[in-house]
């Protein structure tokens, strides 16, 4: 008997698992038997960006199946803090914002410039009008002095205030330069228009006041929601609203109207004003999708200037904006903000709350 050895080389590819808190990356390049090298590229960028003009469908693109994380090391992660729902919501959440989601990474916290949205609510007069009502219930004098405790606050998360901007414009525009530096990002607002920023370098993540906590929100879960990519999801605002600002849909108009239709064409034809366009020459769908599409082309475009973020705000990124977050102070600093809350009446609920202990890593109720 002739014994022949045959040398042999077994790769085993490992399944990660899926972190909240970092963002997607696919594709698995073997090089050898002792490491993977990971190649970080876009999931939606080259499947949509090939076939935007005509589909904003989200394929999947060809690989092992598996998704793996990228090197945290060689990429930091920086939060934007949007204030504004926090004063209208319950102000417990900037607690567990610091102590539990962001800890000592890199804070840009926003809040809105005097006179802001007066394009949007000249077009809209319901625009963020709650909020607007919310904050004049209050004796004059007292904006600006919650302004100052609010900066106060969150001296340590880098506050931006730039004048006559709104909070997510400011965001949108500083989220590209960010993304440019090499960091990726995190979005820290209940508000569902940041989901058009939503990218492999862009995650959000939300407030839910019901269960006390914060959830975060990745590409890979819109894509789960709506298989769709994000790149439709400011035309599909537009026929659905945004009722937390005071924008409505289409539904009290074209009845029959809803999300599974726009998602269902905007597929097809890619955005709204493709959309649109089409429409006014051709039928597109079903004749109540047509009539609707054709006799409120306007009140649709009106949502799309009203909805669509602007990237184009004169506000630059500071290098000091993106060092580590010193934590060493928010024990202090937020109960001092708790007791401002409930002296001044702008969240009667905290003075049931006084007992809550605050930590630097631990929030305990």
């Amino acid at each position: 008997m002739v014994e022949v050895a045959v040398p042999t080389r077994v790769h085993i590819r490992p399944l990660l698992s899926v972190s909240p808190h970092l963002p997607i990356r696919r594709n698995i390049v073997s090089t050898n038997t002792k490491a993977c090298k990971i190649r970080g590229v876009a999931a939606s960028s080259s499947s949509s960006s090939s076939s935007s003009a005509g589909t904003c469908g989200y394929k999947q693109p060809v690989d092992d199946g598996q998704i793996v994380l990228p090197n945290k090391a060689s990429k930091k992660r920086v939060f934007f803090l949007d204030v504004n729902p926090l004063l209208c919501g319950k102000q417990t959440q900037l607690t567990r914002f610091c102590s539990l989601v962001s800890l000592s990474d890199p804070v840009i916290a926003v809040v809105d410039g005097e006179g802001v949205s007066e394009h949007r609510g000249q077009l809209l007069p319901s625009y963020k009008a709650h909020r607007w009502k919310f904050t004049r219930q209050f004796p004059r004098g007292h904006a600006g002095r919650s302004h100052g405790v609010i900066t106060n606050v969150l001296q340590k998360c880098n506050v931006i205030k730039v004048e006559h901007h709104e909070t997510d414009d400011v965001i949108a525009t500083l989220v590209g330069q960010v993304i440019q530096t090499g960091y990726w990002v995190v979005i820290a607002s209940p508000d569902k228009d940041f989901k058009q920023l939503l990218s492999e370098d862009v995650q959000l993540v939300m407030p839910l006041d019901e269960l006390e906590r914060w959830s975060f929100y990745t590409l890979k879960h819109y894509i789960a929601q709506y298989n769709c990519d994000p790149c439709c999801d400011l035309s599909l605002r537009c026929f659905v609203g945004n009722h937390a600002d005071g924008v409505p849909g289409i539904q009290h108009l074209a009845p029959g109207f809803g999300q599974k239709t726009a998602l269902k064409l905007l597929k097809k034809h890619g955005s709204l004003e493709n959309l649109l366009n089409t429409a006014a020459v051709r039928t597109v769908g079903r004749q109540y999708a047509q009539d609707a599409l054709t006799k409120h082309a306007d009140y649709l475009r009106r949502n799309h200037e009203i909805l669509s973020l602007r990237r184009d705000v004169d506000v630059k990124l500071r290098e000091e904006w993106l060092v580590t977050r010193d934590t060493s102070n928010d024990s202090a600093t937020l109960s001092n903000f708790y007791k401002f809350l409930e002296e001044t009446g702008f969240c009667p609920s905290v003075a049931k709350r006084n007992s809550a202990v605050v930590d630097c890593n631990v929030v305990r109720w």
